[in-house]
């Protein structure tokens, strides 16, 4: 089975994943801008000491330009191939039917390329990031863009910027929607609030597809909290931009 090593880095988390084609090994690290490709090579060397280094292949979806950069280095180094790096130019086998196809992020791109290889078509992504997206793919397996509003770390952090009483909670399901103290109540503001603003999107979403039968699916570092008080039956799926990223690798690399 063809062995590779993915990574996603993200506004404020990145996800390595070791994937043998079964199963993903991944890590779950903060993201740093200003790492050279040196320490990003030392870093996955790291990681990946009890996994081995024999690669395949690897491949890259990064929002952060100065982290592909390094990172594009770092992955030949570590893997010994050039990484596959999603971008404008890389081949998806699918149609991009937005306005300006070169604006849309690598993470959305591979989510979709993900949930199209594990689901099916059509189906709606959401992404609980630094930005909490939301994607639909058509029944043709053709993407056609979606929403994205702030994620949950960031809407509490700007809480506590913002006011001079309130503070940093736990994100974390509180015993009440009708919070009996400030973090009771913070806690419900964020997480049910946010679970309310998902089944609003995607109730809208579904009136403009004109379906219900679609297959909803979440992914990023704070759906578990959420999802499970959204009324929309989603699919909860760690893995799902990894494995968009192996079928990116997939479509780019003759063998």
């Amino acid at each position: 089975m063809t062995r590779l090593l993915l990574v996603d880095v993200g506004n404020t988390q990145t996800v390595v994943g070791a994937d043998d084609g079964e199963a993903f090994h991944t890590w779950r690290l903060s993201t740093q801008a200003s790492r050279t490709a040196d320490e990003y090579r030392l870093l996955l060397e790291s990681l990946l000491e009890e996994d081995g280094h024999e690669f395949d292949g690897c491949a890259l979806s990064s929002v952060v330009p100065p982290a592909t950069v390094a990172l594009r280095t770092a992955l030949a180094t570590v893997t010994g191939h050039r990484p596959v790096v999603v971008g404008p130019g890389t081949r998806t086998g699918m149609a991009l039917r937005v306005d300006n196809p070169r604006e849309v992020g690598a993470d959305r791109i591979v989510n979709a390329l993900g949930a199209i290889s594990r689901y099916g078509t059509p189906v709606i992504t959401v992404d609980f990031g630094t930005a909490t997206t939301v994607d639909l793919v058509g029944p043709e397996g053709d993407y056609r863009g979606g929403a994205i509003a702030p994620g949950l770390t960031v809407a509490a952090d700007a809480l506590v910027r913002s006011t001079a009483a309130l503070r940093r909670v736990d994100l974390v399901s509180p015993e009440h929607v009708v919070g009996r103290s400030t973090v009771e109540a913070i806690q419900s503001g964020l997480v049910f609030g946010y679970a309310g603003l998902v089944d609003g999107l995607l109730d809208r979403f579904l009136d403009e597809l004109q379906s219900r039968q679609v297959t909803i699916v979440a992914t990023g570092g704070t759906a578990e909290v959420v999802v499970s008080h959204c009324t929309h039956p989603v699919v909860l799926d760690p893995d799902l931009t990894l494995l968009g990223l192996r079928v990116a690798w997939e479509r780019n690399v003759d063998r």
